[in-house]
């Protein structure tokens, strides 16, 4: 296992602690549930740049990083509809993209890197979840739920873009 291999792997760790976490009642659990998720964010981009810098880029590690990111954003996700903080089909759509993509992506012979859309869709993401665990008052319930559905918007968009060049290169070759 190489170093960044072991970064993705402690973001997979922090899952558990998030997700008891968030069903505490108290403002300092909310706290620490965000501070774990925001440094199990920012380990995402560690790990990359990591494998990257270090010459580590190894097929386990493009298997786990994406795994384990999706469930860094579904296991809280899963955990605020029980809260009721969103709703079931809001991520359910996000669940889907991320399902269709990882299904279509198994029958690639070259899988191409995140483009803009998929950045943008992923910083949304962190943003809408960092804002919907955070104990903040009232007046933010709403800009939450903006964030949201943004970051579903985003998702969604990001995932037609990223089919749309395969599904343009089989029609202009038949």
């Amino acid at each position: 296992m190489t170093l960044p291999n072991w970064i993705t792997f402690s973001r997979l760790l922090g899952i558990p602690f998030l997700l008891y976490g968030l069903h505490q009642a108290t403002p300092q659990a909310r706290w620490i549930c965000l501070a774990i998720f925001l440094v199990a964010s920012l380990t995402d981009w560690l790990d990359g740049y990591l494998a990257r810098k270090l010459n580590q880029i190894s097929d386990l590690g493009k298997f786990l990083d994406p795994l384990v990111d999706k469930l860094l954003v579904l296991a809280p996700l899963l955990a605020l509809i029980e809260l009721g903080q969103v709703p079931a089909w809001g991520v359910f759509l996000i669940l889907a993209r991320e399902l269709a993509i990882a299904g279509w992506r198994v029958s690639q012979t070259k899988i191409t890197g995140a483009n803009i859309w998929g950045k943008l869709k992923t910083v949304s993401q962190i943003i809408a979840i960092a804002l919907l665990i955070a104990p903040l008052s009232q007046v933010w319930q709403l800009p939450s739920l903006i964030a949201f559905w943004v970051s579903v918007s985003l998702t969604l968009i990001s995932g037609i873009i990223y089919l749309l060049p395969e599904k343009s290169s089989i029609t202009t070759s038949k």
